[in-house]
């Protein structure tokens, strides 16, 4: 069990953002209304969508990236920073 944090006042808050709990518990992915597509013939594997992706929801499998949509927000940051306009986004349903 962790320990419990109290933030009274300003000064208590941390520089940074940090988690008050473990995200593999968080599953955001259904906040997304857009999902993001890797298309594998375009992909080079470069890993620059996983080194962007703020969620950490890009994991390397096979040394290719595949998103973990249990998590993925659909923010689109991995699909602005692809080279290779390997990624789009397709409408959630």
């Amino acid at each position: 069990m962790s320990e419990k944090i109290e933030i009274r006042g300003e000064r208590d808050m941390p520089v940074n953002a940090m988690s008050l709990g473990l995200m593999t518990w968080n599953k955001t992915g259904s906040w997304r209304n857009l999902r993001p597509v890797i298309d594998y013939e375009r992909c080079t594997g470069c890993m620059i969508c996983w080194k962007f992706c703020p969620d950490a929801c890009i994991n390397i499998e096979n040394e290719r990236p595949v998103i973990d949509l249990d998590y993925c927000k659909g923010c689109g940051i991995c699909v602005e920073e692809c080279p290779k306009v390997a990624i789009s986004v397709v409408k959630e349903e």
